[in-house]
């Protein structure tokens, strides 16, 4: 009889706890740690992509919505009814209802993203060309007949309140119109007034009767400031052999007296104006939106807007162009802030690496262990990464969502902005949290091993696998700067080029990790001839320092580095800024005429001195277009500069403090022979100092300028390349003592940091004198969100960038300290004072700290020049174009506390640590560390 099997015993035996919860609870501090740095990591690689994605976004928007109306507005233009067709048919095609019909689906045909404002839109019809005002009462200053623009814009009632009269009603046989108030006092214009203009086909003119005085409503909203012809008349110059003058102004016609202007010779056409909307626009439709204005512009939605409004239809408006600047702008500053992202990205990158390498550290017994008894890699790495995986993806999934939930859009909310770059940059970092340590263990135990042999830097020899990888990376980095140098940050999809800083970091960690051995034992010779075991023990301790103390010296280069280069790029661009603003006033404040030569008022210079907060101010006398002689030649091209008469003492003292042409006053010491009483002396030399182009053709000869000054002679005595008085222009500075008739147009003001007392004074003495600041110039160069938006992602690099050398000091300090502990345990039985344990621990620390922060600075210090001829900073630093500012390029500079203060603070730190390692080591007891049978 056969027994039977119980089926309890075919089962294979389970474990008695899983393993990937027995390692969580083991070690919850270890998971707590590296959840925490995920975490971390994982928001600020999460949020980058959204920060971007909302600086870029409110940039395009702060750009169309502060942009003139006139610049942004789309303009629809028809010609009416053609004259084939009887007057009542083209006088039928512009009637009310149809003019709103056509705008309505003209409205509707705007491809996407153009998406318009229906309050701000307006239609109607209006005279291209002004036609003259007949009557003889209209106010005619030269004896020109003024000239006045018809239209009939929608929406009058609700832009305008009546002040006289009434609104205009009319009939094409009939026409009635407004004028605004100001219109209606420079035309002598009221309520019942005719006005009669030339008509088209008979000789009998059209007149068209005022009805009433309107005032706008908003006279700055886009309704006005398109034309603002419509609202304020303009006294225009005409220029002939004399300059006249005549006035210009509009009519506005009721909807229902528009087709009178078909009478006109105004050659009359149909307008429907709409103005953009921003708040559905982002970023990543710049393109969209630019392709979309060039098709209703010239293509495909052009032909589907003409089957609205008629074959002539065409639309115009500058909206492209203020698109174009847009993505000019960005297109300047992605490339330099992709540099700072490529930065901390690397940094990030080493810090979790240096994790997993400290885990691996803490366990290398327990895996050699497990590897020895037959464990598989594969069974190994499986694990690891299931315990890796239950703390890295939770913390992933929160540090994405807190990214989606504190970083949002301009409009403050999140719909708009794209979710997937912010999940595959979370899930980047997830995965590399991941991954660390699995394949280190898997890589250090690939063999059984019963225990490892020393792995000091002194005594390692680096592989030839290594030495191909090292040479690789050189030859990326010799590439990378090469090409930067060449061809500049402006091809946005070249990844190595903005990768440059990294690599060139990434070969002096290289470098440094080869020569560490070198000072040790430099230094380890002399330290064997001082007194006491404290300092050859610690520099005997520093070179036994694993070889994996790579990953610490690496993470605190690439630190150093983008925190060096970070600093030298926000301090070059406030450099930019403080020099442009100078360039542009002179000083710290310029007051002088809102026209040229404006003579300042008596009193006004000694008034200004005694304002508070002013140092020192230079009185100026700058004449402008003043012909130049040509002594070499009778057929050169004319040439012009500015006078400048200076005080030569308060001015060289401005120009020594800005840096602008300095010179020595004795070169423009007085002649002694100034004012009324020597204007018949037109032979007097004065000393000049001029412009290189001004002193190339005047010569080194005295030669005789004309000026509105005087008449006399100037001999150049210096050149100077620029001067505080002007920006950008040709100069000629003279004493101002030395003129024949002086009058101070201009005061350089040295001091005030507010312009509220000194307009003040100003205003005192004269309300046609402007007050212009050197703080408010330079506040006006920060204009766009992009600018504003790529200095607080420098700002955050560097602040990251610092948090992470941080995290790294702590993990290098972490993966010795069980060692360090039990050497003090073992050295205090053989009689080390606890001072003694602090100073050698500290010491110990300190070499590689000292060597990271001293490459780290030489490292960021040769970068910044090695790079700087590829990275101009212009676009970031001023809210224009080259050519549109005082400054013509904005060059990369090294900036000397970016430099130090991140290294001095690396070392600081690395010793606060290793005191506070020690100490806490002091205060527990050596039971454990000194128990028999240790490995250590």
């Amino acid at each position: 009889m056969s027994r039977s099997r119980s089926p309890r015993s075919e089962k294979p035996a389970r474990a008695v706890a899983p393993w990937v919860r027995t390692r969580l609870r083991t070690a919850p501090w270890a998971a707590a740690s590296l959840a925490a740095l995920v975490l971390a990591t994982a928001y600020l690689a999460a949020a980058l992509p959204r920060a971007m994605d909302a600086y870029e976004t409110e940039g395009l928007r702060h750009d169309i919505r502060t942009a003139a109306p006139r610049n942004s507005v789309l303009e629809l233009t028809a010609e009416p009814p053609g004259l084939e067709l009887d007057l009542p048919v083209r006088e039928a095609g512009l009637a009310p209802a149809v003019l709103r019909k056509q705008r309505d689906e003209a409205r509707a045909l705007l491809p996407e993203p153009l998406r318009t404002d229906p309050e701000q839109t307006v239609h109607g019809l209006r005279t291209v060309k002004r036609v003259d005002g007949l009557d003889p009462w209209l106010p005619r200053p030269d004896g020109i007949s003024p000239e006045l623009v018809l239209s009939s814009p929608s929406g009058l009632k609700e832009h305008t309140a009546l002040r006289e009269g009434r609104l205009p009603a009319g009939t094409a046989r009939a026409p009635e119109a407004v004028v605004t108030v100001k219109t209606a006092e420079a035309l002598h214009l009221k309520p019942g007034s005719v006005v009669h203009v030339p008509g088209r086909v008979s000789a009998e003119p059209i007149a068209l009767t005022v009805t009433g005085i309107v005032e706008p409503r908003s006279p700055e909203s886009p309704y006005w400031a398109v034309e603002p012809l419509l609202r304020t008349p303009v006294l225009a110059p005409l220029v002939g052999d004399e300059i006249k003058y005549y006035w210009q102004g509009a009519l506005l016609l009721s909807p229902t007296s528009a087709p009178a202007v078909l009478s006109t010779t105004g050659e009359p056409e149909v307008f429907f104006r709409y103005l953009p909307t921003v708040g559905h626009l982002t970023g990543r439709d710049a393109d969209r939106l630019g392709a979309a204005l060039d098709s209703a512009a010239g293509g495909p939605d052009l032909v589907r807007l003409r089957q609205v409004v008629g074959p002539t239809g065409a639309l115009t408006t500058e909206l492209d162009s203020i698109v174009d600047s847009y993505g000019s702008m960005r297109g300047a500053i992605e490339p330099v802030v992709a540099v700072a992202v490529f930065g901390i990205g690397a940094v990030a990158a080493v810090v979790l690496a240096m994790t997993g390498g400290l885990f691996v550290a803490r366990r290398d017994s327990e895996l050699a262990l497990i590897r020895s008894r037959g464990a598989s890699l594969t069974g190994i790495g499986l694990r690891l990464l299931g315990e890796t995986s239950a703390v890295a993806v939770p913390a992933a999934a929160l540090a994405l969502g807190l990214a989606v939930v504190t970083v949002r859009g301009p409009d403050g909310g999140s719909g708009g902005t794209p979710l997937l770059p912010s999940v595959l940059a979370a899930s980047a970092v997830a995965l590399v949290a991941m991954l660390v340590l699995p394949l280190r263990a898997v890589v250090v135990h690939r063999r059984p091993r019963l225990h490892g042999g020393r792995d000091d830097l002194l005594t390692a020899r680096p592989s030839r696998r290594r030495t191909v990888v090292e040479l690789t990376l050189l030859v990326l980095a010799v590439g990378a700067v090469a090409s930067l140098r060449l061809r500049g940050t402006g091809d946005s999809g070249d990844h190595l080029v903005s990768a440059a800083p990294v690599l060139v970091g990434l070969i002096a960690a290289m470098v440094l990790v080869r020569i560490y051995p070198l000072p040790l034992r430099w230094a380890a010779r002399p330290a064997r001839r001082l007194r006491g075991a404290v300092g050859p023990l610690a520099l005997a301790r520093a070179g036994r320092t694993s070889s994996a103390g790579t990953l610490p010296l690496l993470a605190l280069v690439l630190a150093l580095t983008t925190a060096a280069f970070g600093g030298s790029v926000l301090a070059g661009v406030a450099d930019a800024r403080d020099r442009a603003a100078l360039l542009a006033t002179g000083a710290d404040a310029r007051i002088d005429g809102t026209v040229e030569w404006t003579p300042l008022p008596a009193g006004l210079t000694e008034a200004v001195r005694g304002t508070a907060g002013v140092r020192d101010v230079a009185p100026l006398q700058i004449e402008y277009g003043v012909s130049l002689p040509s002594p070499h030649s009778t057929s050169a091209q004319p040439m012009s500069s500015a006078l400048v008469g200076v005080e030569p003492d308060s001015y060289t003292r401005l120009a020594r403090r800005t840096g602008f042409g300095p010179f020595p006053a004795a070169l423009l010491a007085s002649t002694g022979k100034g004012g009324k009483e020597v204007a018949a002396d037109t032979e007097r030399v004065l000393p000049a100092i001029a412009s290189p182009s001004v002193a190339e053709r005047l010569g080194g000869e005295p030669q005789e300028v004309v000026t509105a000054a005087g008449v006399f002679r100037v001999k150049v005595v210096a050149v100077r390349s620029n001067t505080p008085a002007l920006s950008g222009a040709d100069f000629l500075l003279v004493n101002g003592a030395d003129l024949t008739h002086r009058a101070n147009t201009a005061l350089l003001v040295t001091g005030p940091e507010g312009g509220a007392a000194l307009r003040a004074a100003v205003r005192a003495k004269s309300d046609a004198l402007l007050v212009s600041m050197r703080t408010e110039e330079r506040a006006g160069y920060v204009d766009s969100p992009l600018q504003s938006g790529a200095e607080r992602m420098y700002l955050g690099a560097i602040g990251a960038g610092a948090g992470f050398a941080v995290v790294a000091v702590l993990l290098s300090l972490m993966q010795s300290a069980p060692e360090r502990t039990t050497l003090l345990a073992r050295l205090r039985t053989m009689g080390l004072t606890r001072a003694q344990g602090r100073r050698l621990l500290g010491l110990e620390a300190l070499p590689q700290a000292v060597l990271a922060a001293i490459g780290g600075t030489l490292v960021g210090w040769a970068t910044v020049p090695l790079l700087a001829p590829g990275i101009d900073l212009f676009r970031l630093a001023l809210a224009t174009t080259p050519g549109f500012a005082p400054l013509d390029s904005a060059p990369l500079r090294a900036d000397p506390w970016s430099l130090v203060v991140p290294a001095i603070a690396v070392v600081l730190i690395t010793a606060v640590a290793a005191a506070g390692q020690a100490w806490w080591a002091g205060r527990r007891g050596s039971i454990k560390e000194l128990r028999a049978g240790d490995a250590r």
